[in-house]
């Protein structure tokens, strides 16, 4: 798949100071990383002879042993695997503790460790004072300098450093990440102290945030020596700040762990922070580049770790902690405006899950003021399509919430419309629809006049994606507090809130609320007054939709990435036909619904993903679709 490549973290077996051992237990480890598909290896600091060797890394004999070794990975390792082996190697007459590179008959270079503490610098050269060189091992003559990349064949640009040089105030990977390197290795070999594994996780997101990059460390494990200390055997892979893969372990040894990586999100992150662009202009110093003579990018992407709902955490604690801070922003957004404007607002309470959210985000804000919830008006406005059990919901939340409640019955109005305009009321068609959602507008409108107040739009980020609102209908208010909430997440928010204090006397109206179908009801209910005109069966899943949209917006992918993604993602749930239905749905909407989104009201953003066209995606009402939906259709 475009730009998913495979990452393996590998700690072998490793017996001090046995070369030789070592060596077949780094082989052993190249080839099953090459069998799961994996094209990059990382092993751990000096893991051909062990980090802990002391004045052995001056013996002739292990240098003679190390160069054998070398030779001998580069020429039995398998084909289209680039390897990591921490050695110590010869220079000049000094020793560097050095990250070889490999590749099946290649030593395509060595990187110093550029920063070493006291006890280091007992047998080993500083590698930052080493100008860039050539070093011959056996047969193989290759580069080695900090300022080392590594460039595949499909332009993916690798780096590495060396341990503990990942901790400086300017670390080598950042300068290397300035130059180009989208993924940097660190070897290392960090031992297992009381609250360290978590510093060391830490250090590598941070690493990888900073740099925008995929940042991966492997470091010795338990089977180093213990004379003063216990090596963890610490394995982390983060991309741009997110971990993407961690052995757990407090003291770990001998695995392998193998992860899919998509350089993608590094590349577009890049293009399009100014920032980072500004700091490569100033620190960009002509690094040597070393070829990899294959693609490193040639993954399938199982090994992706994709979440089905993007905008929504996994784990429950941390769900509850990002719908609390939504709601909170929410409600100081409307708060703020709702102080400029007199403190009334208005709301068209639906029954449905957006309108939910907005009135619950209406009572926090007016709470945060000061102001009694008398000063929002819910009004409630039943016409052709209006279920019984939404009509209640809709009542009941607004009494339990303690606002001023109004009904608005609509029908006749809507009928005389269509009296006017010459409209059957027998054809369902989108002015049918579209009638009665301007009609309920026009109310709110009016009687945020009478009260002297602002209508709280309640549309969500997901229907402003589709344009699945009516224009100068729901599209319009006076300020949105859920246009910056996909559709999936509204669900997780409200859920949250119905468990809080806060909210305990609608917690039974918000359980139901939470169970009706999406629907817009604007068509009139079945037989027995139940939905028939439900969202999801005429524009789609709202999973799939959400899904698309963050990596539409987000990362701008292609509509054959995203659908390949999405089937990983869905795998078992959606089949692949329809997917790309819905994803052809998706794209022709999003386009030709763009001019809803140049003209939409003042809106509150709480996220990175929001579609105002005052900043946050800009796009031409006319643009044409044709593009996108040639390559669904082609694939």
């Amino acid at each position: 798949m475009k730009d998913i490549m495979r990452l393996a973290l590998g700690v072998p077996t490793m017996r001090l100071a046995d070369v030789e051992a070592n060596r077949a237990a780094i082989l052993q480890q190249m080839q099953k990383a090459r069998d799961e598909g994996a094209t990059v290896l990382v092993t751990p600091e000096l893991s051909l002879t062990g980090a802990s060797c002391g004045d052995l890394y001056l013996s002739e004999l292990l240098r003679e042993r190390v160069m054998d070794a070398l030779c001998l990975l580069a020429g039995d390792m398998p084909q289209g695997l680039l390897a990591t082996v921490g050695a110590p190697l010869w220079v000049d007459g000094r020793v560097y503790n050095t990250a070889v590179v490999l590749v099946k008959g290649r030593i395509l270079g060595a990187v110093p460790k550029a920063l070493l503490s006291p006890a280091e610098r007992r047998v080993f050269a500083c590698g930052a004072d080493l100008a860039p060189t050539l070093a011959s091992v056996g047969c193989f003559t290759f580069p080695v300098g900090n300022e080392l990349l590594f460039r595949a064949a499909d332009g993916t640009v690798v780096a590495l450093e060396i341990g503990a040089d990942r901790n400086a105030p300017l670390p080598p990977s950042a300068l290397a990440a300035l130059n180009g390197a989208e993924v940097v290795l660190n070897p290392s070999a960090v031992q297992a102290l009381v609250g360290a594994r978590e510093e060391h996780r830490r250090a590598v997101q941070e690493r990888s945030a900073r740099s925008l990059c995929v940042y991966a460390t492997a470091s010795a494990g338990v089977q180093e020596s213990v004379a003063d200390g216990v090596c963890s055997g610490l394995g982390v892979l983060a991309l741009n700040g997110s971990v993407l893969l961690d052995n757990g372990k407090c003291v770990d040894g001998e695995y392998l762990l193998c992860a899919d990586v998509d350089l993608g999100r590094v590349r577009y992150d890049r293009l399009h922070s100014p920032v980072f662009a500004d700091c490569a202009a100033r620190y960009a110093d002509g690094y040597e580049t070393a070829e990899v003579p294959f693609a490193l990018c040639e993954s399938d992407g199982k090994l992706l770790a994709l979440s089905r709902l993007p905008f929504i955490p996994e784990n429950r604690a941390e769900r509850e902690k990002r719908s609390a801070e939504i709601f909170e922003i929410q409600a100081s957004a409307l708060a703020r405006r709702l102080a400029l404007t007199g403190g009334k607002a208005v709301i068209g309470i639906s029954g449905g899950l957006d309108s939910t959210l907005a009135i619950l985000v209406a009572t926090r804000a007016m709470q945060k003021l000061g102001l009694p919830t008398t000063n929002i008006t819910a009004v409630t406005m039943p016409c052709f399509g209006t279920s019984d059990d939404t009509l209640k919901n809709a009542l009941e939340l607004m009494d339990a919430l303690g606002v001023t409640t109004r009904t608005v019955v609509i029908k006749d109005a809507v009928l005389q419309h269509f009296a006017d305009i010459g409209h059957d009321k027998n054809d369902f068609s989108v002015t049918y629809e579209n009638a009665q959602a301007r009609e309920r507008t026009q109310v709110l409108m009016d009687i945020a006049n009478q009260v002297g107040g602002i209508v709280v739009g309640t549309g969500d980020l997901s229907e402003m994606a589709l344009g699945w609102c009516t224009y100068n209908g729901d599209h319009m208010s006076m300020y949105g507090v859920n246009c910056d909430v996909p559709k999936t997440l509204v669900r997780w928010v409200i859920e949250a809130l119905a468990e809080t204090p806060e909210f305990s006397a609608a917690k039974n109206v918000l359980g139901r609320i939470l169970d009706t179908p999406i629907s817009p009801e604007l068509l009139p209910p079945d037989a027995v007054g139940k939905i028939a005109q439900k969202t999801e069966d005429i524009v789609g899943p709202y999973a799939l939709h959400d899904f698309f949209l963050y990596y539409a917006v987000r990362y701008q992918y292609r509509p054959s990435k995203i659908l390949a993604l999405a089937t990983l993602a869905f795998d078992g749930l959606f089949t692949p036909d329809v997917i790309k239905h819905w994803l052809a749905v998706f794209w022709r909407r999003f386009f030709n619904q763009q001019f809803k989104r140049n003209c939409v009201p003042d809106g509150v953003k709480v996220g990175s993903i929001a579609l105002s066209p005052r900043g946050d995606w800009r796009m031409p009402s006319d643009a044409a679709s044709a593009e996108w939906m040639r390559e669904i259709e082609e694939l």
